[in-house]
């Protein structure tokens, strides 16, 4: 398996030459790392002017191996080799560096880049990326990986530490300015013109150092948005070393990697709808930078949230007045720590009452409701702090818990609710302080007990009788100031002191039944089957030309081509009593097929854009400007893998995709819309569409006229 490792951008506040100065001093030893032996220039390249410096250089490393593994292998050292491009009239230092040790067994490729700070030219940026593949090494692959990826985090840690020891090594020597790199005499006239602004040059033009691959795959920071300007999501920022240690905390170099590499995958995948840093982070803890394992949850739960429009509940949806009144919680101040407080009287609260008037999904909506103001309330804690909060703490007093409580509907919706929120909100809860249990508790952990992650178990701090009072008690995680006062303490809480439901409210099993189907259908989003052979297919009709038809649709499963097409007549009405005709029922969604079997591509009807393949998890949005009135047909058909070109048979990869779509089934999750030109927001360049986006999570990610959206225009 091929380790890959990505870094945010490091920000130097020294200007490039200044940086590069220090960075000359670590040859041909650096006493910091005291792995690297020794380096030997192999060649070097400099340009007439003195503006092109390409030195390459023969590293030699003492590896902290095991002295039996080193025996095997039949070396004490390894070698790399490093090439170092600098441009000091681009005021760039690209570096490349692979492995000639073992070259045939481990393939190390490493690719740096110090760059000027896009809004600041007195600033230097510093990314690295690095890949490491081990093919095979006497059996011991599985150590040799282990090594190499320690021996790499150190190193990385070192990298700022060391070119901050040498700048202040030429401080104390009074060298705190180099000037920049002046084209001499003879060249300034022919050059004049280009000082006037500072070119972004793609690569450096010099014999045989800009054709290797990698050596200009970083002029993209020159678009990265400034530190103190990041914004959590924005698809084309990367980033920064001191934005993730002030918002997201303390991370390994690896774990920056995985989230930076995760970040850049919903990217690419996700059309510039991804969830804020926090979040994605979140999962990342919850799989243990697992990115394969993280990544499935998280695609899993971003739909989950799309499909409920669980983004938007805190605004378009009020909790009925008997939750309000008997539902005995809510926020109050903060624990020690800064996390917000969560204070629930489960002890007073009537379970069976509120399921009996107003069912298992009602309750779980108010409890989403709950977990929503909670990352609301983590992200304003944050700024209040000056430290990453991504967590909150909740106290759960449990007196006057008894048998009612174990009421078996009651213990189901707790079941349910726990399993939902422990899938799309993880490593939210920082610390469960459980209070005042009784004896009846036992039972009720032993119920929910296996439904509740490992992790998240840790955190739980259960308290009998009044144990709370004393030490390693509440006062060590909440102040005095702020014990609510029906737990000994001074503070008036207003959380609901909860009670019996009235049994008037009562409803029956059947309204109950109508009002759980109601909430989680109404949304404005559809779910479509797409079979081998059977496409799904929406008619829109279009009066007035220069209409915008929106589209966003999720791949949920297999992969689909999306096509968009035009008839100046109505397909024939699907009949949906015809299983080989033009529409399929599945239970999971719809299959509608509109265009007539008889119809002929170019006479009865025509392609408005480009196909595009779309792959399963992709989440896609996109508009169209329709030129003519009439019919338009939006299309989501299998994708079939194209055979070899050179043979009728198909290709083995061919066949093992296929496989992978059970019964020929693709789903896709979808939602359109038609508007008007002048309604529509945003620039017509863009096409982008208005009612997309994780507004809760993603903030200002679906405005950004830089995404990776799939937006098409009409040709």
């Amino acid at each position: 398996m091929v380790q890959k490792y990505q870094s945010p951008i490091r920000v130097y506040k020294h200007p490039f030459e200044l940086i590069m100065a220090a960075y000359e001093r670590r040859f041909p030893t650096c006493p910091l790392i005291p792995m690297f032996v020794a380096s030997d220039t192999v060649s070097e390249y400099k340009s007439e002017d003195g503006a092109i410096h390409v030195i390459e250089r023969r590293c030699k490393l003492d590896i902290d191996a095991p002295r039996l593994l080193k025996k095997i292998a039949g070396v004490d050292y390894v070698y790399f080799v490093q090439k170092n491009s600098l441009n000091r009239r681009e005021r760039t230092l690209h570096i490349e560096a692979y492995n000639e040790t073992f070259s045939n067994r481990v393939i190390i490729n490493e690719h740096c880049s110090y760059t000027v700070h896009p809004d600041n030219e007195d600033w230097t940026c510093f990314e690295q990326s690095a890949s490491l593949d081990i093919k095979s090494f006497f059996g011991f692959e599985s150590t040799v990986e282990k090594i190499a990826m320690k021996q790499y985090t150190s190193n990385i840690k070192k990298g700022k530490e060391i070119i901050e020891y040498y700048l202040k090594q030429l401080e104390e020597e009074g060298i705190t300015f180099v000037p920049r790199w002046t084209p001499p005499v003879a060249c300034k006239l022919e050059s004049s013109t280009s000082h006037t602004r500072r070119p972004v040059s793609p690569a450096i033009n010099v014999p045989d150092s800009a054709t290797k691959e990698g050596l200009n795959n970083k002029e993209i920071l020159n678009t990265s948005s400034s530190p103190s300007e990041l914004t959590a999501g924005t698809p084309d920022d990367k980033l920064d070393a001191d934005y993730i240690k002030r918002y997201l905390g303390d991370l390994t170099p690896m774990q920056e990697s995985c989230l930076i590499r995760l970040r850049q995958w919903l990217q690419e995948t996700h059309k510039g709808k991804i969830p804020k840093d926090e979040h994605i982070l979140r999962f990342l803890r919850a799989r243990d930078f697992n990115i394969d394992k993280a990544r499935e949850i998280l695609c899993q739960s971003l739909t989950w949230r799309k499909q409920h429009q669980v983004d938007y509940i805190l605004d378009t949806w009020n909790p009925p007045q008997v939750l309000q009144d008997y539902y005995a919680g809510g926020w109050h101040h903060h624990d020690k720590d800064g996390r917000p407080l969560y204070v629930l009287r489960l002890g007073q609260m009537d379970t069976k009452g509120l399921v009996r008037a107003l069912g298992e999904e009602a309750l779980l909506r108010y409890v989403l409701s709950i977990n929503e103001e909670g990352l609301r309330r983590c992200e304003e804690n944050t700024k209040v702090f000056g430290r990453p909060i991504s967590s909150w703490t909740c106290l759960v007093d449990l007196e006057g818990l008894n048998m009612r409580h174990l009421w078996r509907p009651g213990v189901k919706a707790l079941l349910r609710i726990i399993e939902v929120v422990e899938a799309n909100y993880p490593e939210t809860l920082g610390r469960l302080l459980i209070l005042r249990a009784p004896r009846v508790f036992p039972v009720l952990w032993t119920l929910v007990s296996p439904f509740i992650d490992d992790n998240t178990r840790k955190k739980f701090l259960i308290y009998a009788g009044n144990d709370y009072q004393g030490p390693g008690g509440l006062l060590d995680y909440i102040d005095k100031e702020i014990i609510p006062d029906f737990l000994g303490g001074e503070c008036m809480c207003e959380v609901p002191e909860g009670g019996l439901v009235p049994k008037s409210l009562y409803r029956t099993a059947e309204e109950l039944e109508n009002e759980d189907i109601k909430l989680w259908t109404e949304t404005i989003y559809q779910s479509a089957s797409v079979f081998k052979g059977a496409p799904h297919e929406v008619l829109i009709q279009i009066v007035d030309a220069s209409s915008v038809i929106t589209w966003d649709f999720d791949v949920c499963k297999g992969d689909i081509v999306f096509n968009i097409f035009h008839s100046k007549r109505a397909p024939q009405p699907p009949k949906k009593d015809s299983l080989g005709a033009h529409s399929i029922t599945s239970p999971g969604g719809n299959n509608v097929q509109l265009i007539d079997k008889v119809w002929q591509l170019g006479r009865d009807y025509s392609m408005v854009e480009s196909p595009l393949i779309c792959k399963e998890g992709e989440s896609v949005q996109g508009s169209h400007v329709t030129r003519w009135p009439g019919f338009y047909i939006l299309q989501w058909k299998f994708h079939s893998m194209p055979a070899c070109a050179a043979t009728n048979l198909p290709r083995v990869d061919d066949v093992l995709a296929s496989l992978q779509v059970s019964s020929h089934k693709c789903k896709v999750m979808y939602y359109t819309e038609v508007i008007g030109s002048e309604d529509f927001r945003g620039s017509m360049t863009s096409l982008e569409s208005s009612h997309s986006g994780f507004s809760q999570l993603s903030a200002a990610t679906t405005s950004s006229s830089q995404s990776h959206s799939s937006s098409m225009i009409s040709r």
